[in-house]
């Protein structure tokens, strides 16, 4: 009578966790069928493209995310480096470098503005990385600090003022910009093919590359890893590095839509990244997650967040449905891993038995 309780148990379990897995997929079906039936235009291709931009802005700092958590820590920076990526974007095409021994105003073209804020994301990504890896603070602490300097960095830049025409100019050679957030390639927008670029890249390490099973181990168990050989500290440099230089391709996408940038851009955007992650299966406490689950989680908080526009939701209360669905996401996540430990449990007494 015990073993059939226990299989009993063992089954209810098991079911339990696979709704648990795949409740983001329910949830994001449940909101599209929602949405469809309540607005008339929701189920149209001008509203399915602009769902894909927005998710495709959010995908980059998600996918990094992704990484961090995986590792057991947080980056609560990304939305500031997004900001601070725009700023320096934006500065380098309107004024450029003054250079005193050349006598004048260096600009650059397009593709260098690109590297160069590319590299600057990834710098400060790797500044976390040096509190958290070396100094061995806290990552909220540490990148909570590090959102503050950036978010200062793009306010000095320009002095609190946006940097316009980021389009450039045949004269100084730094046209094209634009084109990370308004071209299209083979009728679809650039920022979509980019997402997808990110994710094969970003699925492609955790799953098929040394790197990424230390990535995973890091989070499972940083003193065993480190134990057994993998470097923690090179693994947690690269991690928050490419969080970093995915945080600064949101902001320059997100300043070539506008073909402006301005320093108060990304703000909360760090929320969206952890919510979407969260959603999509990644674990706070580290060693589970995929770069699929947190686009899944993107699309679910895109598609609340655009329905609640179509049909007229207040902003303010947009805000706190975005609260309530973290909230939820984490408690989700922390039931999920209770029920991941009486399985384990469970097994283990039935091998003994």
């Amino acid at each position: 009578m015990n073993n059939t309780n226990k299989s009993l148990s063992f089954t209810k379990n098991s079911i339990v966790d696979l709704i648990i897995r795949l409740r983001t997929i329910l949830v994001l079906l449940i909101l599209i069928a929602v949405f469809g039936i309540i607005s008339d235009t929701f189920f149209t291709l001008n509203n399915a493209i602009l769902v894909m931009k927005h998710v495709a802005l959010y995908s980059f700092i998600g996918i990094g995310m992704t990484f961090v958590i995986i590792t057991g820590g947080i980056d609560l920076s990304v939305g500031s480096i997004a900001g601070l990526s725009g700023m320096i974007a934006g500065f380098l095409i309107n004024r450029g470098i003054h250079v005193p021994a050349l006598g004048g105003t260096v600009y650059f073209a397009a593709p260098i503005v690109i590297l160069i804020t590319l590299i600057v994301g990834a710098l400060f990504g790797m500044f976390n990385a040096l509190l958290v890896g070396v100094l061995k603070m806290p990552p909220f602490i540490a990148t909570l600090g590090t959102m503050y300097m950036a978010r200062g960095f793009a306010n000095l830049i320009s002095g609190g003022l946006t940097f316009p025409n980021l389009a450039g100019t045949e004269e100084h050679g730094n046209k094209g910009f634009e084109i990370l957030g308004t071209g299209k390639w083979l009728n679809i927008p650039v920022q979509i093919w980019i997402m997808i670029l990110m994710i094969c890249i970003g699925a492609f390490i955790l799953n098929k590359t040394v790197l990424g099973s230390h990535i995973y181990a890091v989070g499972g168990n940083l003193e065993a890893a480190r134990l057994s050989g993998i470097k923690t500290s090179k693994v947690l440099f690269f991690v928050y590095g490419f969080s970093g230089a995915l945080a600064a391709v949101t902001g320059m996408v997100a300043a070539s839509q506008l073909v402006a940038s301005h320093p108060a851009t990304g703000e909360t955007w760090e929320t969206y990244a952890i919510a979407a992650t969260v959603l999509g299966g990644t674990s706070m406490s580290g060693g589970t997650g995929k770069v699929g689950g947190t686009v899944i989680g993107l699309f679910v908080i895109t598609v609340l967040n655009d329905g609640m526009v179509m049909v007229g939701i207040s902003e303010f209360w947009q805000k706190v449905i975005t609260g309530i669905v973290v909230i939820v996401a984490v408690i989700f996540d922390i039931y999920q891993q209770k029920i991941k430990d009486r399985i384990s449990l469970n097994m283990e007494m039935k091998k003994e038995h």
